[in-house]
């Protein structure tokens, strides 16, 4: 009995796996290159390690460490993976992307430092305090961004722009127009390895952040809303949704994600630089947010296929540097990059493979009636 699968699996998750198709096939095509990359390498220098091996070394403290290509990936994109979840929930309900991320994990990582350097002692109990104030200013200031966009009706990306322009300034203000230091071993092992553990410590807070959201979306009916009012935020209302108060609460849980953005890139670099500190990321976390398969104009969306997106910008940052492309250069493949991906997912494409398809399915499926006959033919004789 013949049967399709996919026609069988529920709406929802039909939708899921189409929208993960995207990012998956993406990854897929930059291992390819990898492998390619790998053999031309290998071939001009038999002792090149390959882009998947990883290796235990020791660093500079001494401590044994895994080091490779993918551990890079892992660990690089940790500040972005977290921006993209958070961007994915602001994408979906407001129809529009929070430009100003950058900025404001400038200012939470600014506070971070100095409430660490207030402390005197620096111990986990003063980390974590100072941890939960950053989190505290960041969702203001996610609250800031939210009110304009939904009070005031002010879009999205002309809303952020208010914190892009002035949250470097203000994260410089905050230590007093300097560029103060970290110097104690708790948050340098939050920026990079816990003694005895081999794994890069924001690979774990990454982790914990994912867990985090998927508890959130599996046991709120957040995911429900946020779309709701993404789709159709009239028809949401009248169902007894409150648009407004919901697009201000993904602001504001993007503000979580900001202020752990800011955590792991100030213990990382053990310093503030508000010029320096994740520029550029905005772009990088709407790009991992469409790369996922998610509409930026709004609605549906998949936390999972912008996790993948933005890994998969990591794993293009890293491809690139081994093809010895230096690092402004990159910028520029990015981008064209970023025109591929949108022709691919522009209404027009789809109308066009959409036509195609329909045009070759019925031909395939004589072809594959012929070839019934025929069998059936043969089993006769």
């Amino acid at each position: 009995m013949k049967f399709n699968l996919i026609k069988r699996l529920p709406s929802s998750r039909r939708h899921s796996g189409f929208q993960l198709l995207m990012p998956i096939m993406i990854l897929f095509l930059l291992v390819i290159v990898n492998l390619i990359v790998d053999s031309i390498l290998m071939k001009n220098n038999p002792e090149t390690s390959s882009f998947f091996s990883i290796r235990m070394i020791k660093d500079t403290f001494g401590n044994n460490v895994f080091s490779g290509n993918i551990i890079s990936i892992l660990n690089n994109a940790s500040e972005l993976v977290i921006l993209a979840i958070g961007m994915t929930l602001v994408t979906a309900a407001s129809g529009g992307q929070d430009i100003s991320v950058g900025a404001a994990a400038a200012i939470a990582g600014s506070i971070f430092l100095k409430m660490v350097r207030l402390s005197g002692d620096v111990t986990w109990l003063p980390i974590i305090f100072a941890f939960l104030v950053c989190c505290v200013v960041a969702m203001l200031f996610g609250a800031f961004n939210g009110a304009l966009v939904a009070v005031f009706k002010i879009q999205p990306m002309i809303a952020t722009l208010i914190l892009f322009t002035a949250g470097r300034s203000i994260a410089y203000g905050i230590n007093g127009g300097a560029s103060p230091k970290l110097f104690d071993d708790i948050t340098k092992q939050i920026g990079t390895f816990f003694s005895g553990v081999p794994i890069p410590t924001p690979i774990f807070i990454v982790l914990l952040y994912i867990i985090g959201f998927y508890l959130l979306l599996k046991f709120t009916n957040l995911r429900l809303y946020a779309e709701s009012v993404g789709i159709n935020e009239k028809a949401a209302r009248l169902n007894g949704l409150n648009p407004v108060a919901i697009k201000i609460l993904v602001y504001v849980v993007l503000g979580l994600c900001v202020a752990a953005a800011g955590l792991i890139n100030t213990c990382r670099m053990q310093r503030l630089d508000h010029l320096g500190i994740l520029s550029g990321i905005e772009m990088d976390a709407i790009l991992a947010v469409a790369i996922g398969g998610n509409a930026l104009s709004g609605g549906k969306f998949s936390i999972t296929g912008s996790i993948i997106g933005a890994y998969t910008i990591e794993t293009l940052n890293i491809t690139l540097l081994r093809m010895r492309v230096d690092p402004e250069p990159i910028k520029a493949y990015k981008a064209v990059f970023i025109i591929l991906l949108m022709l691919a997912s522009s209404p027009v494409v789809k109308e066009y493979v959409g036509n195609l398809w329909k045009r070759l399915r019925p031909l395939r499926q004589a072809q594959v009636h012929q070839e019934e006959r025929k069998l059936a033919v043969k089993g006769e004789a």
